[in-house]
């Protein structure tokens, strides 16, 4: 049975698997009965706080026990999810926020995360404190040594905690939900421009993405998993494979906050999980760390590589070492991500992302004579649209098809490959860096007269953003200078690894600054 309602699969997994483990986070851990009723407890104070279906609900967290109980509880009331990077800048934050129109936000008490927000603009505030996520040791000794990070929270009616709201006895009031068509997650992405927008993606669209990976995974088997959950929730990749995964097959969630190699290793070497969701750089640093041999590996059976392309010499190295299998996959934001990827029991071609998902059509559109065009999905998980943007919604969603602004081809046995991209989208660590985007906040100074950024390779992140800039006449400024202007501005993974200032910038015929000429 395909659960189109996202919320069913916990209840699925309360149900039949209730006492298992179901989030183990820096050894605090909930069973799916208490992360079950925990979500319904906080959704029915989320409707005592004047919470509506269709209303917007921020999410500002690193992966948490509190990220999953805030999720499942806006979609149980038909509250729309948006995803807020805690990385980003404080500019970055506050365009989700108006764009998306939401005005109820869940934020961790850090400085890094409720530091960055206006609640000026907000009318609802809902904190939460990381030591109490923390299991009772390690909570004494946050609040011994680690309360300078916490932010300062301001006392008003407009701000509650997120812990006393899980004390409510208040009923759960029946709002009815239509999954083909109520919006679920507005997930924010350049989209195939580098303009930010969100992509409008359904309960069934995301829902039904995460049957077609179980479907998928067939070495996966309800309740008898355990997974690294180290890939971050606001992400779309980690929602669906490793979040939405893990409450549809009842799968053990080891949770990290963020990617730290030796704490990642010791994880595996200790919790023995079967599975692990990541970027390549994570298996690129795992595959490289210096003290690699205290570890044991062999609990991993079943990985999966996806954002950024797999090399091939990381893959064979990992599998080696494991013993597991290693599969590429491929997806994207529009599509809840995941839209094809290579065969756990079957052929893994060189270079390939794999064969298309159950029930999704790839087609190339307007093949040269290699066959190779722009790349086109059709499937149940492709987006509703982009939010309140009709015109960007129609220059990817043609005829029932999504344009992914990917050139590719595929070949005789159905196996696609990424050739090439139409957008100068730079994948940076598994994240989406929009070179328009960063230009912006480069020309926002002051001595500026123009400039470009392109991606440019890096053997750690696969590509780095580079930044060329020309000064207007008479102006100075240096990398440095331009660089701590940028950082309130830009995500930390945005901010150019590398600037290089020029007399002017090279220009095609008609003006435009021509990018194939730069420098590279």
């Amino acid at each position: 049975m395909r659960y189109t309602f996202l919320p069913d699969m916990l209840d699925r997994a309360m149900t039949e698997f209730g006492s298992r483990p179901a989030a183990d986070f820096l050894g605090r851990k909930m069973n799916f009965r208490e992360l079950g009723k925990a979500s319904i407890t906080f959704a029915a104070s989320l409707q005592q706080l004047g919470i509506k279906k269709g209303d917007r609900v921020g999410i500002l967290l690193p992966n948490c026990p509190a990220y999953i109980i805030g999720y499942y509880a806006a979609l149980r009331i038909g509250a729309v999810v948006v995803n807020i990077n805690p990385l980003y800048a404080e500019e970055e934050i506050a365009h989700q926020i108006k764009d998306s129109g939401l005005k109820t936000l869940i934020a961790l008490n850090l400085k890094t995360c409720y530091g960055k927000i206006n609640t000026d603009t907000l009318d609802r505030v809902i904190v939460v404190s990381l030591a109490k996520e923390l299991p009772w040791l390690k909570r004494v000794l946050f609040n011994l040594f680690k309360r300078k990070e916490c932010a300062e929270i301001k006392q008003d009616k407009k701000h509650f905690s997120f812990c006393d709201l899980q004390k409510c006895e208040y009923a759960l009031e029946h709002v009815q939900i239509d999954p083909l068509k109520d919006i679920a997650v507005l997930q924010y992405t350049g989209g195939t421009t580098g303009v930010p927008k969100a992509a409008a993606l359904t309960h069934a669209n995301v829902a039904i993405n995460t049957h077609q990976c179980a479907e998928w995974f067939t070495v996966i088997k309800p309740g008898e998993h355990k997974m690294i959950a180290v890939l971050p929730f606001f992400h779309v990749f980690a929602m669906t494979t490793v979040m939405n995964f893990s409450m549809l097959n009842a799968v053990e969630m080891v949770i990290h906050p963020r990617f730290v190699l030796k704490n990642v290793l010791k994880a595996i070497h200790q919790k023995k999980p079967t599975i692990l969701c990541g970027v390549p750089t994570m298996f690129t640093a795992i595959c490289h760390a210096a003290d690699l041999q205290k570890y044991n590996m062999r609990s991993l059976i079943a990985c999966i590589s996806g954002g950024a392309p797999l090399p091939l010499e990381i893959k064979k190295q990992f599998e080696t070492m494991t013993g597991c299998t290693l599969i590429e996959g491929y997806g994207l934001t529009e599509a809840s991500p995941v839209c094809a990827a290579n065969p756990f029991d079957g052929v893994n071609k060189a270079g390939s992302i794999g064969l298309p998902f159950p029930d999704t059509e790839f087609k190339v559109d307007q093949p040269d004579e290699k066959g190779v065009g722009e790349l086109c999905i059709r499937g149940p998980q492709v987006m509703q649209g982009y939010w309140n943007k009709p015109e960007e919604t129609a220059k990817v969603l043609v005829d029932g098809w999504l344009k992914t602004g990917d050139m590719g081809r595929i070949d005789e046995e159905g196996y696609i490959y990424v050739v090439d991209r139409l957008k100068e989208l730079i994948i940076s660590g598994g994240y989406n860096i929009y070179p328009r985007h960063v230009e912006e906040a480069i020309y926002q100074h002051a001595s500026v007269a123009e400039c470009a950024v392109i991606g440019i390779e890096d053997h750690y992140f696969g590509q780095v953003p580079k930044a060329f800039v020309a000064l207007k006449p008479g102006q100075t400024c240096n990398s440095a200078e331009l660089l701590d202007y940028l950082k309130p501005k830009l995500a930390k993974f945005a901010m150019p690894k590398e600037i290089e200032f020029l007399e002017a910038l090279p220009k095609t015929l008609i003006g435009k600054v021509d990018k194939k000429k730069l420098p590279r």
